[in-house]
């Protein structure tokens, strides 16, 4: 039994109706999003696929690894992809203290503003999907539009393999769906397989890939 929802239930959604679950579509439209990079190899692994397919996506970005990995981070804006804000340090906002973690989103978002020429879209997701009342009232307050997802890949899971990471995501992704996919070294055994399988798939049915 998973700890997670592979696809997030109504009644949540339904709850936290501020958040945006899905992008609703009549097109053919899925958004990919990636998120705890930019990493090296994986990024550039995700980077590559993409652009095979002439898809865009989302990736949502930990302020650190941008600081690490400034040219990686680059790499996703010159590829035409739009970034978010998973703050500083990956932190888990149930158990952070409001003024803490609102100070760690400000100094990611202040990363990605060295970067991007545009800065009026601010794009977050709370790592883990876990976030306190207060503290997504008050970035929203501060323009940030809060981004959570339609299906979650399962990627990061270590108990299952990558046949049902793939069926995970084709089982439940339709018009509309924001699906999340890790561009982490802990995820990337699983990512290489399913990406390009998924993409594929989804092409083949008519639908184009597009960045929120």
């Amino acid at each position: 039994m998973n700890s997670y929802f592979v696809k997030t239930p109504k009644i949540i959604r339904s709850l936290y109706k501020n958040y945006i679950w899905s992008v609703p579509k009549k097109e053919k439209v899925i958004y990919l999003t990636f998120d705890d990079g930019p990493t090296p190899t994986v990024t550039n692994f995700v980077l590559d696929t993409l652009k095979k397919h002439n898809a865009k996506a989302s990736f949502f970005c930990i302020g650190k690894n941008i600081e690490k990995h400034p040219q990686l981070f680059k790499s996703i804006l010159n590829n035409g992809h739009t970034v978010g804000n998973h703050t500083q340090n990956h932190l888990k906002g149930w158990k952070t203290n409001t003024n803490e973690y609102l100070l760690d989103v400000e100094n990611c978002q202040k990363n990605i503003d060295n970067y991007v020429a545009v800065k009026d879209q601010k794009l977050f997701r709370p790592p883990y999907g876990k976030i306190k009342n207060k503290q997504s009232k008050a970035l929203i307050d501060k323009g940030y539009r809060i981004i959570m997802w339609s299906v979650l890949s399962g990627d990061f899971d270590t108990k299952i393999n990558s046949e049902t990471c793939l069926k995970n995501v084709v089982d439940n992704t339709g018009s509309g769906s924001i699906v999340v996919f890790h561009d982490s070294e802990k995820a990337f055994k699983k990512l290489k397989n399913v990406l390009p399988k998924m993409i594929t798939h989804f092409a083949s049915l008519g639908f184009v890939f597009k960045a929120i």
